[in-house]
């Protein structure tokens, strides 16, 4: 279902505004153009199936003088806001032989009796009388070109006009282009093109509610002496005050929820990095304020998507963990279980099998900190809020952007639909099946020592490549570490003074490994580089905690060495 917006001008000589919005508010075309003829054109995809066009023109003329009755009812309940129409009369030249409006109306092949049930239809609706309901206007904004206004004026209440809209309907980027038209314009008439476009937006949202909720819409006057349908006075189906202030609360504490998305990131990375469990990339954002104002005026089937943006929208501090394999995106997540608080953990591409389906594959969780971290100044601007970390692996997450950038970024035509759902659901499987031979190959490589880059020449370190291969055979059913990994804990080896792998070799040789991990109660494949971490922490207990290159870690060394404490020496 297409909703059409279409700010007609009476004649053909000034620019006409058209926009559309799909059944989600999204806006899905805005322009402007002059001739009927560039009506028909613009508008012929959105308007061949089910539809609603929302005309700002009158479609029903018959009065010879003065204005029609619509006219008149109108203006009595909005007259007061300044939003009163102008007279419509055969009188007048534009109107001596019919309306252009009902003419675009009949090329269109669009039934405009307002109390038609057709799927394809046309209404006539007045946007200032229609902004008064949606935004909670107390008058008019005054962004027409009027004696007396000047351009600082006419920007500010269109600009004004376009943040009302931004609250109501998902905008694009063409409309982002629109309003930096609007900020940069040096004339009026800059500001003309860019309105019609506006209100051709207000209008196709108007038919949206007639369509969705017409019990919000009062039709004043009839199709035989004309009408204008417009939202009721003391209604507001967009809930416009409670977006409103949800996006000023987000706006004023959104440098705090930065803080608190980076602390959320260093959270996540940190449990990973401590449990030694590998990862391409650990990532993250804090949704802006604008995707928020986005989210926050969704309607979903003409109800409000969320009633209480502020608490229901949970996506504000995200973090996104990439695995290379399957495997590690349920080691990830029973991780997350046993150090944090678990909200809400949604398996979406368990989800998707269960409907017989391949598709969107990623593990959805709800974090917030746990009790012991709540208080801890690390986590200052974290506490008392959750974030969304998603897990996914390398090649579900491939899919997951691709798909998004196909669907909800480009356009994809209707009839190619059914066929990129084919082939999207095709590479689904593939990837899901390679997903499954990663897991496979990794779990044959156990033992075999992982590429690491060697160290310089002149670095006093154990060479990193070196100790992997030593890892390697040490702890052969464990798993590789991170990269960097090998080379920051060769140098928590030269901190001990340990600098050949004969020497590490003595060191490893009393430690009763067996009892090591009894005592650490792995859940997950640890891998090699944690292994070695345990391992020194067992032999040299306090002093492996107090080592400089530890100092970022030492609560969570000193929590391990309790664990360990039975087997441990001061050495």
């Amino acid at each position: 279902m297409h909703y059409v917006g279409v700010d007609l001008a009476w004649g053909e000589k000034q620019p006409t505004g058209l926009a559309v919005v799909d059944e989600h508010a999204r806006l899905l075309h805005v322009s402007a153009v002059r001739t009927d003829d560039d009506i028909d054109a613009e508008l012929a995809a959105y308007v061949a199936g089910d539809c609603l066009v929302a005309i700002d023109a009158p479609l029903v003329v018959k009065n010879a003088t003065g204005s029609r009755p619509a006219e008149k009812a109108l203006s009595k309940d909005f007259r007061r806001f300044d939003a009163g129409t102008h007279p419509t009369n055969t009188g007048k030249r534009e109107f001596a032989n019919g309306s252009r409006g009902a003419r675009v109306a009949k090329r269109l092949g669009l039934d405009i009796d307002p109390r038609s049930g057709r799927a394809r239809r046309a209404i006539e609706v007045y946007p200032h009388a229609a902004s008064v309901v949606l935004f909670g206007l107390d008058t008019i904004l005054k962004y027409k070109n009027k004696p007396g206004r000047d351009l600082d004026l006419l920007r500010a209440e269109l600009l004004r006009l376009m943040s009302h809209v931004e609250q109501i309907v998902v905008t694009d980027e063409t409309w982002a282009g629109l309003r930096s038209q609007v900020e940069k314009a040096t004339r009026k008439s800059e500001l003309r093109v860019v309105e019609d476009q506006v209100d051709a937006v207000v209008c196709a949202y108007v038919g949206f509610v007639a369509d969705r909720t017409p019990d919000l819409v009062t039709t004043y006057g009839d199709l035989d002496s004309g009408y204008i349908v417009t939202p009721t006075l003391g209604t507001s189906p967009t809930r416009t005050d409670v977006v409103r202030e949800a996006v000023q609360t987000y706006a004023a504490t959104h440098d705090d929820l930065t803080r608190a998305g980076a602390e959320a990131v260093a959270l996540v990375r940190g449990i990973l990095d401590e449990a030694g469990i590998n990862y391409l990339s650990v990532t993250g954002r804090t949704k802006g304020v604008a995707s928020f104002a986005e989210k926050a005026a969704r309607m979903l089937a003409g109800v409000p998507a969320y009633s209480d943006p502020l608490r229901q929208i949970t996506d504000q501090l995200g973090v996104r963990v990439i695995t290379y394999v399957e495997d590690d995106v349920d080691a990830v997540a029973d991780l997350l279980g046993e150090q944090v608080i678990v909200q809400d953990d949604r398996d979406m591409g368990q989800e998707t099998a269960d409907e017989g389906r391949f598709g969107y594959a990623s593990r959805h969780l709800m974090i917030a900190l746990d009790a012991a971290r709540e208080s801890h100044p690390d986590f200052a601007h974290l506490g008392g809020r959750a974030a969304q970390v998603q897990v996914r692996t390398v090649l579900q997450h491939a899919w997951a952007e691709f798909e998004h950038d196909i669907r909800y970024k480009g356009t994809v035509p209707a009839e190619h639909a059914r066929e990129f759902d084919r082939r999207f659901a095709l590479a689904a499987g593939l990837l899901e099946l390679a997903d499954r031979e990663f897991s496979q190959i990794r779990e044959r490589l156990r033992g075999v020592a992982p590429e690491v880059q060697a160290g310089a020449d002149d670095d006093p370190r154990i060479d990193p490549r070196e100790l992997a291969a030593f890892l390697a055979g040490q702890y052969s059913e464990a798993g590789w570490s991170r990269t960097e990994h090998y080379g920051w804990i060769s140098g928590l080896l030269l901190e001990l003074g340990i600098t050949s792998l004969a020497e590490l070799g003595d060191v490893l040789r009393p430690v009763d490994e067996a009892l090591v991990t009894q005592r650490m109660d792995y859940r997950h494949p640890a891998g090699a580089v944690r292994r070695l971490d345990d391992a020194l922490l067992w032999v040299y207990g306090d002093r492996f905690v107090g080592l400089h290159g530890n100092a970022h870690r030492r609560d969570g060394l000193a929590a391990r060495l309790a664990r360990l404490a039975p087997g441990t020496t001061s050495g």
